[in-house]
């Protein structure tokens, strides 16, 4: 007996198939189906056959593959019972809720009195399936060493594996992995989603490039400790696992549910795949407290002026930063209890009365007086030994009195219910008494052990948070890029991509970054001339075009600016407000660049009518002149008009006279994605920034 379920959009496929009631298996993923196409006939269409040297029949490859079916690979779950003997349960068919895009699946062991739920959920518009798992123990607690969430079948008609490591100021570096025999097994035991390993994953199939070719995306909407495994079997199978990190659970539960795995299928290469998840995160996950607000101009004062606050001087920056066009203001590290540097104070949630004898009041008001909003840095889940806090409750801290420091700061217990109250008091104190808008909740070290209860901890005081200031927005902030997923972006605005303000490591990530980040959350920053991170010095323009490129702002000293370079900032900063009220909803395509000196992205409008495109050069190119650039996602029937938005910025660098540097040019959408635009010449360390609209 085979019982089938189908989900489908305009764009995929997925059928899953239950034989003889054991857990179903995916017997189908991939561009939408005829309606003639019978799930029962597909289910045994992709029957495998049997050979020598292997079991009479082939284990399921299930949504949760079991180890009593002697599955030759990594089993989709693993119990214990308390005394610490393997619990290996035989899952059969209990029930199935099923609409046309929602799928909830019921399996019991009623012998071991377990009972497993899958649900997958297809979004038809973002093209985003969004699955988890829940194990239940109906009569006594189990420990749950792994779950994955609903096990995927990765395709056959690829050879690599793409994801993501990185480093503090080095975040989203793809890694690119030959499929073979085995397993490429990733795992972030770092307690925070992490620099290191990014919860994602992209499988390209032959050919598949940004802009054509068929393609697969995961990602695991989880801010703790996760674990990725993409496997092939023995027999040639592949699968796609992901779940909480391996010792998350430190106590025996009666239910445990994974965090949501969003998956994708595109027919048109990696672009596919990233606009999915860059719409389902904008149009579904992030929720703004004021959603037609326009994204305000940053200025963090972090790199201006470190923990060196005296009013005199932020006031002094205030004037500055409006008058280049901010309109946030962020108070960063540095006002609270005696945190004179990073080795002290750290969760004494108090004013400084040294640097702000009547409060915070004076800095708020004259902010508000340039037409500012005020914003303040939080790190809730730290604390440093010397402290106040830590002194009067050195129990609060997770992890052994003895273990290594990070920052000087150890973590705060956030599965303690005490600590969560201390830290809402103290936060709904600052902004009951004060007029802020926005936090900046940092995250400065790892974690001493994985542990789940931490971040749903971290959680439930967000959400606590939120709750009770619905009007305040915020930025998740780890060291940068330290925690950034779908599980912590359902809670917060923003995020803070790297703590690099080099605008050559930040273009870098931020093209990568784009494969699942819209650009409306994500935060990019015009820093200091001489980076403060990278020692590299960098001009204005390629530092301003960079910052436009995402949700822009400032962090440097506005003091150092000369004229010309204030010059160059205001002007990119009034492009990028004329154009914020369509790039926030459009899509980033990455481009096929001919030449690896270049990354370019083009941006591209809802409803098709506008475009931008970013090419910035990260390198000197091996050939003298630039390759044409050709551009993606245009109607090849409609035409445009291409003009060069800095035209200014590099009319003097070459004595060639192409189109773009003195006139805009009208093209047909497939003379533009077949022949691609000529750009001007250009040194490193420079961006081409082309304006267009359709016709």
């Amino acid at each position: 007996m085979i019982r089938t379920w189908v989900l489908q959009d305009d764009r995929q496929s997925l059928v899953l198939a239950s034989c003889q009631d054991r857990l179903p298996e995916i017997v189908y993923w991939g561009a939408r189906l005829s309606e003639s196409d019978d799930p029962e006939s597909v289910a045994r269409a992709v029957k495998l056959d049997v050979t020598g040297g292997m079991l009479d029949v082939n284990p399921d490859m299930s949504i949760c593959p079991e180890a009593r079916q002697s599955f030759p690979g990594q089993p989709g779950l693993s119990l214990r019972l308390e005394n610490g003997l393997p619990l290996l349960p035989r899952f059969r068919f209990l029930s199935a809720d099923a609409t046309t895009h929602r799928l909830e699946l019921a399996f019991s062991d009623e012998r071991a009195q377990l009972n497993y739920t899958a649900y997958l959920e297809l979004d038809p518009e973002t093209h985003i399936i969004t699955s988890w798992a829940e194990i239940e123990a109906k009569q006594t607690a189990v420990f749950v060493d792994w779950l994955s969430a609903p096990v995927f079948p990765a395709p056959q008609f690829g050879n690599e594996i793409l994801d993501f490591s990185g480093r503090w100021c080095g975040e989203f570096q793809m890694n690119r992995t030959q499929w073979s025999a085995g397993m490429r097994f990733r795992e972030n035991r770092t307690g925070r989603t992490g620099h290191e390993h990014f919860p994602g994953v992209l499988l390209p199939c032959h050919g598949a490039t940004n802009t054509q070719g068929e393609a697969y995306g995961f990602h695991y909407g989880w801010s703790g400790g996760h674990r990725m495994v993409a496997e092939e079997l023995p027999d040639g199978r592949r699968q796609i696992q992901f779940g909480h990190a391996l010792g998350s659970q430190a106590s025996p539960k009666q239910h445990f549910a994974t965090a949501p795995l969003y998956s994708t299928y595109s027919g048109q290469g990696l672009n596919g795949c990233a606009v999915a998840f860059q719409r389902h995160l904008r149009d579904r996950i992030v929720q703004y407290p004021k959603p037609d607000r326009m994204r305000p101009v940053h200025y963090n004062c972090w790199e201006a002026v470190y923990f060196n606050h005296n009013l005199p001087d932020l006031k002094d920056i205030a004037n500055r930063a409006a008058a280049l066009g901010a309109e946030r203001f962020v108070l960063d590290d540095g006002w609270f209890g005696t945190r004179d540097n990073d080795t002290r104070a750290l969760s004494d949630w108090v004013i400084d009365a040294r640097k702000y004898p009547d409060g915070l009041a004076p800095l708020i008001r004259h902010v508000h007086g340039l037409g500012m909003t005020f914003g303040i840095w939080f790190e809730p889940e730290m604390i440093n030994p010397d402290s106040d806090v830590y002194r009067n409750h050195p129990d609060w801290a997770l992890g052994d009195v003895d273990q290594v420091l990070g920052r000087h700061q150890k973590v705060l217990n956030m599965a303690r219910a005490d600590v969560r109250a201390y830290l809402f008091d103290r936060i709904s104190a600052i902004l009951a008494e004060n007029d802020i808008d926005y936090i900046k909740w940092d995250h400065n070290r790892v974690l001493p052990m994985p542990d789940a209860d931490q971040a749903h901890g971290a959680y439930a005081l967000i959400d606590q948070v939120r709750t009770a200031f619905p009007k305040v927005e915020l930025e998740s902030c780890a060291s940068g890029g330290g925690r950034i997923d779908f599980g912590i972006l359902a809670r917060t605005h923003r995020v803070w991509l790297s703590d690099s303000n080099d605008a050559l490591e930040r273009l870098k990530i931020q093209h990568n970054a784009a494969l699942f980040l819209p650009m409306v959350v994500t935060g990019s920053h015009v820093g200091p001339r001489h980076c403060h991170t990278s020692g590299r010095t960098i001009d204005m323009g390629f530092r301003a075009w960079v910052a436009a490129q995402r949700h822009m702002g400032f962090e440097m000293d506005p003091r150092e600016l000369t004229e010309d370079e204030t010059r160059i900032l205001c002007n990119v900063t009034n492009w990028w407000k004329s154009n914020r009220s369509w790039m926030t909803t459009a899509d980033i395509l990455r481009l096929d660049s001919a030449d690896p000196a270049v990354l370019a992205e083009q941006q591209i409008a809802r409803d098709g009518a506008r475009f931008v495109v970013f090419a910035g050069k990260a390198e000197t190119s091996r050939q003298i002149l630039p390759r044409p650039l050709r551009l993606a996602g245009l109607d090849p029937k409609a035409h445009y008009r291409v003009s060069l938005a800095n035209r200014a910025d590099v009319e003097t660098l070459s004595r060639g006279q192409p189109l773009l540097k003195s006139d805009s040019f009208d093209a047909s959408g497939q003379f533009l994605m077949s022949q691609g635009v000529t750009l001007p010449w250009r040194f490193p360390l420079t961006m081409c920034v082309l304006d267009g609209s359709r016709l």
